[in-house]
C-alpha cells in the first residue's frame, strides 16, 4: 500500500483483501522471529542448563524493555497513519524524526541502566550465583546497546503506519537467517577459530539488530516517510506522542507485573502443574501470530481512515479484520484441539503433565476466536488514538479476572491447570466484550 490512501469505495471483498495484504507479512515476520527464537534457546541449551537459565532471566528483564519501546511504537503507528490518511505527509515526517530521537533517548537511558545496575537486576529476579555471574556478561552485553532494540521498534512502526508491512518481513527473514549463521559461529566456532559460548550468542543478537537498524532505516529513506535525522522543528509532537504511549507502556508493565502476581499463584498448586502451564504457553504462542499480524494491519487501517475523515471505512476495517482474526485462530484452536497430546510430548515424557497439557491447551482452543477479536480491537483503538481503553482492558483482565480466577477455581476449588485455563478464557471473553463496545462507541460517536 502506498503510503497515501487513494480514496475511493471499496467491497467487502477488496476491504478483506486489504487487510490480508498489510496481515499476512505481519503474520510471517511474527512467526519467523518465534521461531528463531526457539532456534537460539537451542543453541544456547548446547552449552549448559546454567547458560539457559542465564538467558531466560536476562529476557524476562529485556521484555520489560521492550514493552516500553513498543509503546513508543504504539504512539508513532497511530500519529502517523493519521497523517498519512490526511495526506499530511510533511507532519508525517517530522512525527517519524521526533519519535525516532525518543526511542534515542529511552534506549541510551535503559543502556545506562544496565551498564549499572545489571547484577541487582538479575539478582531480584532470583538469579542464582553461577547464574548471575554468566547471565551479568550476557545481559550487558545485549542490553547496554539497548537503543538498536529501541531504534528497530520504531523504525518498522514507521514503516507499517505507512502500510509498508512487507519491508520489515523482508528484513527479518534476512535476520533471523542472519542471526542463525552468527549464533552457530560464535557459539560453537568454525574451523580453527573458537566459539566464545554464551558470550558469542550476545554479541550474534546485538550485530543482527544493527543490521536490521540499518536496513530498516534506509528503507524508511527510500519511502514517501523519508526524513533528516538532524533538522529544526516546525512542531512538536513528543507531548501528544508520549500521552499516546503513556498508557500503551502502562498497559504492559501492568500485565507483566499481573503475570508474575499469577505465576505466583500457580507454583502454590504444585510443580508439576506449574510445568504444564509453562509448556502450554510455549506451544499457544504460535497461535497468537494471526492476531498480532492482523492487529498491525488494523492500528494501520483504522489510523489511516480516520485521517482521511472516513470514520464508517476505519469502523468497517475494524470489525471486518476482528472478524478474519476470528476465523484465523479459530481454525488455530481445532489445530491446538488436536495436537494437544502430541505437542506436549515434544517437552516430556511424564503422563501428568502430557495430561495437564492436553487439558490447557483443550481449554483455550476454545478461547482463541475470542484472544484474536481483542487482539485486533486492541490494536484498532490504538489507531483510533484510544491507548486507554487496552490498558482499563490489561488490568481488569489480568487483575481482577486471572488472578482472582486462579486463586479461586486453581486453589479454592482445586481444578488445577483446568482452573487456571478456565480463568484465562474468561478473561479474554470479557476483554473481548468490552474493547468492541469501546471501539463501536469511539467511532460511532466520534
Amino acid at each position: 500500500m502506498a503510503a497515501h490512501i487513494e480514496i475511493r469505495e471499496t467491497t467487502r471483498r477488496e476491504k478483506l483483501g486489504i487487510i490480508l495484504a498489510l496481515g499476512v507479512p505481519a503474520m510471517i515476520e511474527n512467526l519467523l522471529q518465534t521461531i528463531v527464537g526457539f532456534a537460539d534457546t537451542l543453541f544456547v541449551s548446547r552449552i549448559g542448563l546454567t547458560e539457559v537459565t542465564a538467558v531466560g532471566v536476562s529476557n524476562a528483564i529485556l521484555n520489560v524493555y521492550l514493552a516500553l519501546f513498543l509503546a513508543i511504537g504504539v504512539g508513532t503507528s497511530a500519529m502517523i497513519a493519521k497523517r498519512v490518511g490526511a495526506g499530511k505527509l510533511e507532519e508525517a515526517r517530522q512525527i517519524a524524526r521526533q519519535s525516532t530521537w525518543l526511542s534515542v533517548i529511552a534506549g541510551l537511558l535503559f543502556g545506562v541502566v544496565t551498564f549499572f545496575f545489571a547484577e541487582p537486576l538479575l539478582a531480584w529476579m532470583g538469579a542464582e550465583p553461577e547464574v548471575l555471574q554468566a547471565g551479568s556478561l550476557y545481559f550487558r552485553i545485549v542490553a547496554v546497546p539497548s537503543v538498536f532494540i529501541s531504534l528497530m521498534t520504531v523504525f518498522g512502526s514507521i514503516l507499517r503506519s505507512a502500510g509498508d508491512t512487507n519491508t520489515p518481513m523482508k528484513v527479518g527473514i534476512w535476520m533471523n537467517l542472519l542471526h542463525l549463521i552468527l549464533d552457530s559461529v560464535l557459539i560453537f566456532g568454525l574451523l580453527a577459530v573458537p566459539g566464545f559460548g554464551l558470550a558469542g550468542a550476545a554479541v550474534a543478537t546485538v550485530l543482527v539488530r544493527m543490521v536490521g537498524n540499518v536496513a530498516l532505516f534506509r528503507s524508511i529513506q527510500k519511502s514517501p516517510l523519508a526524513f533528516p535525522l538532524f533538522r529544526k522543528e516546525k512542531g512538536g509532537y513528543l507531548v501528544p506522542l508520549l500521552q499516546l504511549s503513556g498508557p500503551a507502556a502502562a498497559e504492559r508493565l501492568i500485565m507483566r507485573l499481573g503475570q508474575v502476581l499469577y505465576m505466583g499463584l500457580i507454583v502454590r498448586i504444585g510443580t508439576e502443574v506449574y510445568a504444564a502451564h509453562t509448556i502450554a504457553g510455549n506451544i499457544e504462542i504460535f497461535s497468537y501470530m494471526p492476531g498480532y499480524g492482523l492487529a498491525v494491519a488494523a492500528t494501520t487501517l483504522v489510523g489511516q481512515y480516520l485521517g482521511a475523515n472516513r470514520p464508517k471505512d476505519a469502523y468497517q476495517y475494524g470489525i471486518y479484520t476482528a472478524a478474519a482474526a476470528a476465523v484465523f485462530m479459530g481454525v488455530a484452536g481445532v489445530l491446538l484441539f488436536i495436537i494437544a497430546p502430541v505437542a506436549a510430548s515434544w517437552f516430556t515424557g511424564e503422563q501428568e503433565v502430557i495430561g495437564n497439557v492436553t487439558t490447557a491447551l483443550r481449554i483455550d482452543a476454545f478461547a482463541q476466536p475470542l484472544l484474536g477479536i481483542g487482539l485486533v480491537l486492541t490494536g484498532a483503538l490504538q489507531g483510533a488514538g484510544d491507548t486507554k481503553s487496552p490498558m482499563y482492558s490489561t488490568a481488569i483482565g489480568m487483575w481482577l479476572v486471572r488472578v482472582v480466577g486462579v486463586y479461586v477455581l486453581g486453589i479454592q476449588l482445586e481444578l488445577g491447570i483446568a482452573g487456571i485455563w478456565l480463568s484465562i478464557a474468561v478473561d479474554q471473553a470479557l476483554r473481548a466484550g468490552f474493547l468492541f463496545w469501546r471501539f463501536r462507541r469511539r467511532l460511532r460517536m466520534g
